[in-house]
């Protein structure tokens, strides 16, 4: 029996399964997620993985839906459930690696081994997921591989049971454009990639839906953040952490390290791939104290983007890589040159470059720089950069009109399983650019009032300030969710602790200062009132964030537990069980006709938004058309039918702006409008700064 068609896409809701929550739990949701207005469940990887796994992402059997979650008994239920309600399935796939398991039967076979993955012939070490060596890369660019390690998804796809695939990591794949082609070819039509993009980066022309949308995350953070306090918080950071360098240099220094340390396995073995006459070119490249292997770890350090796509099979080399090696900063020119195929080099060199310097990226910037240069940290996130301090209103309107024209479908996220900070503490920090000078009183306070809680110099300055935002963003928090969080925030940093070379009583001290923080009356009457003020402005943002993402070209996805207030930080934070049974109590409430409130009024505009989009898609398929509001304000027309405008700037300010004409009604507080051409921004915004309008006539 076939399966009904599935509903086009509105929305996506992501839900992260485990054996405590699998696919039976997921179908319990489909009431509550259909009522709310999503139109796809997005969920986490469902193959069968190791026992016990808590996301997904250690496939050791790509050819089974895994048993913990329910098997292929319990997915086709639940798709049976969400097809009844009108819902499609969204499915994260992970064709990089796989788990370096004896349970993974093409691990444990020799002879599967040497095909399946991604072996060095001669240190028998294989390829890692970053720095993760239970990890194996596996070869997608071998159409058997491929064929085998996607027969089940690809039948799921083909049977109509899964509607689209997110594709986890495709910059560690050999050659991601044939990859994705693939998948095109076997009808897998709806693909999105989980791509990073550096700020100015276009994605490729490849044959996908769009990314899974860090970059939109990245901008609508920056369109919040006051530019008038670049200069102050600049400063302030100098102060604290007496380190005058930009973002780039920590960054640079933070991949080089990284190169040098953890990823020299992965230069030695690049370095074979220059083949016979590799001693000769690694001679004359240099490179300092380690030869010609430094120069491949700088190399490998020196681009601003993740990776670059040279195609040397084909020979292609698109201007966006001849841009970026251009920008490289540290790389020899030789080096250049036989990556942009202007000189020789061997095809697996060129090829396993690109695949080393992702790894190389992601350890360096997001798993250090990111804990290391603490300017804003609302800005230190996946798809972010800490050195653009913030986004004019015409560069975001850009972007939007970018993604409409090319990626329609591009998936449009404020938080993911990965973010650094849910979007509602990115938000709050984000206040402090808007009062910078406030903010710096209160820093010097606050280290001189807590000196004494300190040991033996635990925490440091940096630390501090790193744990005084934070606690800004989060507040009220558990003191044992804070004290996870520095541990892993210090071990990230590599400062004063590491995963590989813990500093136990260093890692204590900051803990210790963290629960004492909680019983300083001195410092928590003086923070409590000011974390308070931030958080009320600071919500404002979230709402805006959250308007402008469930209307701007693309598809917004809501992370689970997002719709309500979400005050997480990076995993597991942000992995925690979510009290499903308070959510559907709250929106039966709102359905019931009771008024939003502070706790539920990120639910309600999800609702009454969603609600339009299903009932009204027209204008969510048509143009995107600017208005003019002013640098404070963003304001543009959806199809001619639909005009939001949302306040990026605390207060309404007296601006004006070019209404459209026409009989409006206001989708968020009830009534009817009529427009004259130019009207007053405090006579459209609501109390919260947003204001949305369907025409009537």
């Amino acid at each position: 029996m076939s399966q009904p068609a599935a509903p086009e896409l509105r929305a996506t809701y992501r839900l992260q399964l485990t054996s405590g929550f699998g696919f039976a739990a997921a179908g319990a949701l489909v009431p509550y997620l259909r009522d709310l207005g999503i139109s796809h469940l997005y969920l986490s990887p469902s193959l069968q993985a190791r026992p016990g796994s808590g996301h997904g992402y250690d496939v050791t059997d790509p050819r089974l839906l895994s048993r913990e979650l329910g098997g292929e008994e319990g997915f086709r239920s639940l798709v049976a459930v969400a097809r009844g309600a009108g819902m499609g399935i969204v499915l994260d796939v992970v064709p990089n690696h796989m788990a370096a398991d004896d349970a993974n039967r093409y691990w444990a076979d020799d002879a599967l081994r040497e095909r399946f993955f991604d072996i060095d012939p001669v240190s028998g070490r294989h390829r890692r997921f970053f720095d993760i060596d239970d990890l194996a890369g596996v070869r997608q660019e071998d159409m058997g591989v491929f064929e085998a390690t996607h027969q089940l998804v690809l039948g799921l796809v083909d049977e109509g049971l899964v509607d689209g695939l997110r594709v986890d990591h495709p910059d560690g794949l050999a050659h991601p454009r044939g990859y994705l082609a693939a998948l095109r070819a076997r009808c897998a039509q709806r693909v999105w990639v989980e791509k990073i993009l550096h700020p100015g980066e276009r994605l490729r022309d490849w044959p996908v839906s769009g990314t899974v949308g860090y970059e939109f995350l990245a901008d609508v953070t920056a369109l919040f953040v006051d530019p008038a306090g670049e200069v102050p918080l600049t400063k302030l950071w100098e102060e604290v952490s007496g380190d005058l360098r930009s973002f780039d240099e920590v960054a640079l220094e933070a991949k080089l390290e990284q190169a040098r340390t953890t990823f020299m396995p992965e230069v030695q073995r690049l370095a074979r791939e220059l083949g016979p006459d590799a001693d000769r070119l690694l001679d004359a490249l240099g490179g300092g104290a380690g030869g010609g292997l430094d120069a491949l770890a700088r190399a490998l350090a020196s681009l601003s983007v993740y990776r670059t796509y040279v195609d040397p099979g084909a020979g292609r080399v698109d201007e966006q890589d001849r841009r970026a090696i251009a920008a490289a900063n540290g790389m020899a020119p030789e080096l250049a040159q036989m990556l942009l195929l202007d000189r020789g080099a061997p095809a697996a060199f060129v090829t396993r470059f690109q695949q080393t310097t992702p790894a190389v990226m992601a350890k360096g910037v997001e798993d250090t720089a990111f804990y290391r240069y603490a300017r804003l940290l609302a800005l230190n996130d996946v798809g972010g950069d800490p050195s653009r301090f913030c986004l004019g209103v015409e560069g975001f309107h850009a972007a939007n009109a970018e993604r409409a024209a090319r990626f329609p479908l591009n998936l449009l996220t404020t938080q993911t399983h990965d973010a650094k900070r849910s979007g509602d503490v990115r938000a709050r920090i984000g206040v402090l650019a808007s009062i910078p000078e406030e903010w710096a009183s209160r820093v010097w306070r606050w280290f001189e009032l807590t000196a004494g809680l300190r040991e033996d110099g635990a925490p440091d300055d940096v630390e501090r300030y790193f744990l005084f935002q934070t606690l800004v963003g989060v507040w009220p928090i558990a003191v044992e969710r804070i004290e996870s969080y520095m541990e892993k925030a210090l071990r990230e940093a590599k400062r004063n602790t590491s995963w590989v070379d813990e500093d136990a009583g260093w890692e204590a001290a900051v803990k210790r200062y963290c629960r004492r923080l909680y019983a300083h009356r001195p410092f928590l009457e003086d923070f409590e009132p000011f974390a308070a003020s931030v958080a009320a402005v600071g919500e404002r943002a979230a709402l805006g964030q959250l308007v402008l993402k469930l209307t701007v070209p693309g598809v917004p996805d809501v992370y689970q537990g997002d719709e309500l207030l979400y005050r997480a930080l990076v995993d597991p934070d942000n992995r925690r069980p979510i009290d499903w049974r308070r959510h559907q109590a709250l929106l039966s409430r709102l359905m019931g006709g009771s008024p939003p409130d502070r706790e539920t009024r990120k639910l309600w505009l999800t609702l009454r938004l969603l609600t339009l989009r299903a009932r009204r898609p027209e204008p969510f398929a048509g143009n995107y058309e600017p208005l003019a509001a002013g640098e404070e304000t963003c304001a543009f027309l959806r199809g001619g039918e639909l005009l939001v405008v949302v306040a990026v700037r605390d207060g309404r300010g007296p601006g004006t702006f070019e209404a459209p004409r026409g009989r409006w009604l206001d989708v968020l507080r009830g009534g009817e409008r009529s427009f004259d051409r130019r009207i007053a921004l405090a006579d459209v915004l609501d109390e919260h700064g947003v204001a949305v309008f369907e025409r009537s006539g």
